[in-house]
């Protein structure tokens, strides 16, 4: 049985991708570092298999901090390597 703490991948109402993930880190301006973590079942040993990305986010107004969780949704490319925008912080980091 999959833990709690992890998220599968979630469509929004849009059919765009969403995803929970963890502020791992903000040291740029209006962009955070996402690491999202998904179980998946492996085909043929039918056991759960941790996988893990790390996605660049836009964070208009500066206002999320490492350690805590927060959805992303994917958008149209914002510069190279982001293309995904904050939606909400679920959780502030301790």
């Amino acid at each position: 049985m999959p833990d709690n703490t992890m998220e599968k991948t979630v469509k929004a109402k849009s059919g765009k991708k969403e995803f929970i993930g963890t502020v791992k880190s903000n040291k740029m301006e209006k962009t955070i570092v996402v690491s999202i973590e998904i179980l998946t079942l492996h085909p043929l040993y039918k056991k759960y298999i941790k996988r893990s990305k790390k996605v660049k986010a836009h964070d208009e107004k500066n206002d999320a901090k490492i350690g805590d969780r927060v959805r992303v949704i994917e958008c149209r490319p914002v510069s190279k390597e982001k293309c995904w925008k904050l939606v909400e912080i679920i959780e502030r980091a301790k």
